[in-house]
């Protein structure tokens, strides 16, 4: 098996998702600066001086992650990922994911969700999943509105570029649910 047709340019209507390239770093920069808070987070910063090392790390990152530049119109709004995890062309994580604070809350991040999961599935793959921090509700919240389901608590997951040692949720989307309640 193989996931090949995943990582193409996505859109739907003014939303639209291109394959991050360098074009993307000022761009992505201004959008990652608009929200100190939430870098405590994510197990990465995008922060300030720690932008340019992280965007260098997603353009290197092929196979395993492949990152892409999230647009509102023609506004870059965040990014996403498609992660590897488990079997290509049967499983991959969709992560990285960092939307601006006036994006959120608007119904842009359940379309954007939508829109990927939509083409995964399209695409043969059988299982997305999702790996939220347990102190990020809001995420979870999100994941749970588009129809993940909770599989457990991945206790001490990781260390976090602040050192904190994270407990990571992992949910799952899987084609045939996604199918019967999306089609």
């Amino acid at each position: 098996m193989s996931d090949d047709g995943l990582y193409v340019p996505l859109a739907d209507s003014d939303l639209r998702l291109e394959l991050l390239s360098e074009d993307h770093r000022e761009g992505l920069r201004a959008a990652c600066a608009q929200d100190a808070e939430i870098w405590q987070l994510y197990p990465f910063s995008y922060w300030e001086e720690a932008f340019d090392p992280q965007f260098d790390s997603l353009l290197r990152s092929a196979p395993q992650r492949r990152p892409y530049a999230v647009f509102a119109g023609e506004t870059l709004v965040g990014m996403t990922a498609w992660i590897e995890h488990g079997a290509p062309g049967w499983s991959v994580e969709i992560g990285n994911s960092y939307i601006v604070p006036s994006m959120r809350g608007t119904g842009f991040n359940r379309r954007l969700k939508r829109l990927m999961l939509n083409h995964a599935f399209a695409t043969g793959i059988e299982r997305v999943c999702f790996k939220v921090d347990v102190m990020n509700t809001r995420s979870q919240a999100a994941v749970r509105k588009i129809g993940g389901v909770q599989e457990g608590v991945m206790r001490r997951e990781r260390r976090t570029w602040t050192g904190r040692v994270r407990d990571t949720v992992m949910f799952s989307i899987l084609r045939d649910d996604w199918m019967s309640t999306n089609s």
